[in-house]
């Protein structure tokens, strides 16, 4: 959630401006999509926070709560809170296809809240990790700020949470001579590797990083 929290402020969910209301939530999980000034949004995963129920009687009635970082800071405030029911198992199937209580997502939403609380997140300061690698965690406006002081004419992305193999080496170079083949003088490569939660036996993000630096 701490990670979600970075997603809103830095508008990676845009035009979702928070924790999902139940109203949204339900679009997401029924249509994979919310509905923002008549136009749906693709949203196939809900971006939610839970709470116990002793945690939704402290919230209900408040016109805003503090959202505290793992060293109990205040990061973000999130703005007229609406608590309503999380329907665990229905989270689970829609967005994985599966219930299994050994998926390692799906234990984290059994192991979470009865409820979850939605509203308009504002986000107070950046959200760092301190891990040596913040720098290479660019916002938005910063990427196309970058792609700018490259002249890229066409930016195709490759996201993965494992090192760079062959085949996905081929299909680096594939897009790239495709898109030149169509016109583009520049198109230039973001390479994006998972930086969140991943799996206990994934390659560590740090090893990830050093092998992609070393091919590029």
């Amino acid at each position: 959630e701490y990670e979600w929290v970075q997603v809103l402020g830095e508008g990676w969910a845009t035009p979702l401006e928070g924790f999902m209301t139940e109203k949204e939530y339900l679009q997401s999980l029924h249509y994979e999509h919310i509905i923002v000034d008549g136009k749906f949004i693709p949203m196939p995963v809900p971006i939610v926070k839970a709470c116990t129920k002793a945690e939704k009687e402290m919230i209900e009635g408040k016109d805003s709560i503090s959202l505290l970082a793992p060293d109990k800071s205040v990061i973000a405030t999130l703005s007229k809170p609406e608590v309503y029911e999380h329907r665990k198992e229905e989270r689970a199937g829609r967005t994985f296809g599966i219930t299994h209580p050994e998926h390692p997502y799906i234990a984290m939403i059994n192991e979470a809240g009865d409820f979850l609380v939605g509203g308009k997140v504002t986000v107070h300061k950046r959200i760092t990790y301190k891990d040596g690698m913040d720098q290479f965690r660019l916002t938005p406006e910063e990427l196309k700020k970058k792609f700018k002081e490259l002249s890229a004419d066409a930016v195709f992305v490759f996201q993965l949470r494992n090192p760079v193999h062959n085949g996905h080496a081929l299909l680096m170079q594939d897009t790239a001579q495709k898109l030149k083949a169509k016109g583009f003088k520049k198109p230039v490569l973001w390479l994006s590797p998972l930086g969140g939660w991943t799996k206990d036996d994934d390659v560590p993000l740090k090893t990830r990083m050093d092998q992609h630096h070393a091919i590029i």
